[in-house]
């Protein structure tokens, strides 16, 4: 992994002519908990100059040009992250932003950092290239919160059914994960989450999250197993009791 990543970044490097004001990951990778077939390889690139047009289009498909060249690589199709301008993404005025994300890649002329990225990269963010201080601070509790309430609406409103993929449970450690921030005014790692949720016996029913925490530890064993499919098809009124649980918290 750690080899895929020295290459991404020499790549966005030198597309860029050295002109780099830092790189940053976060996430799972940062927290220890990365896990192959179900994390991504988080970052946020800025650039010292605003990004020319030449410029994003090399940019846009770096991911799949590393794997045509690497092809029994998986770790670059986990990469997901922004590549933008230092002064734009401070003043949140863009005139252009490659995004890699889990649907494809655009160059769009706005961003929206989410709040628990921004805690992550101004906290437990590691610098692989430039300066390594990140350069904002870390959102604080009424942000997070707001966070955490679009996050509850979400789940209200999408996930009363579930489907077969491995992320069907990872609902129930992303509910864990806010209920952690809430009661902790911090960011944990989705695994973790979860442990800390069964040992303080945050949830009624418990083995559907012991279930998620070991799918989610070694998910190439499982993702594939038609027990498990139909297990995580079925999944939506577990996830939707769990979502009670962080409704009570947030309505504290």
């Amino acid at each position: 992994m750690y080899n895929s990543i020295d290459r991404m970044v020499n790549e966005i490097v030198s597309v860029m002519d050295g002109e780099i004001y830092g790189i940053w990951l976060y996430g799972s990778v940062t927290m220890d908990d990365f896990r192959l077939g179900w994390s991504d390889i988080d970052f946020v690139a800025l650039t010292d100059n605003p990004i020319k047009e030449e410029q994003a289009e090399r940019l846009l498909h770096l991911r799949q040009d590393c794997l045509r060249s690497e092809t029994d690589n998986r770790y670059y199709r986990s990469f997901e992250g922004v590549i933008a301008n230092k002064a734009e993404f401070l003043k949140q005025d863009f005139s252009r932003v490659v995004y890699w994300g889990t649907s494809g890649e655009r160059i769009l002329d706005c961003y929206d950092p989410d709040p628990f990225a921004r805690f992550e990269l101004a906290k437990y963010g590691k610098s692989v290239y430039g300066n390594r201080e990140w350069p904002l601070p870390e959102p604080g509790r009424a942000e997070l919160v707001d966070a955490i309430r679009a996050h509850y609406d979400t789940i209200r409103k999408y996930v009363a059914v579930t489907n077969d993929t491995l992320y069907s449970c990872g609902w129930l450690l992303d509910i864990a994960r806010c209920i952690y921030t809430l009661r902790q005014n911090d960011v944990i790692a989705k695994t973790q989450a979860g442990m800390w949720a069964l040992s303080n016996h945050i949830f009624r029913e418990e083995e559907p999250l012991r279930r998620a925490i070991e799918i989610r530890q070694d998910p190439l064993k499982y993702k594939d197993r038609p027990d498990v499919k139909n297990w995580l098809s079925n999944l939506g009124p577990t996830v939707q009791s769990y979502a009670d649980v962080l409704g009570k918290e947030l309505a504290v």
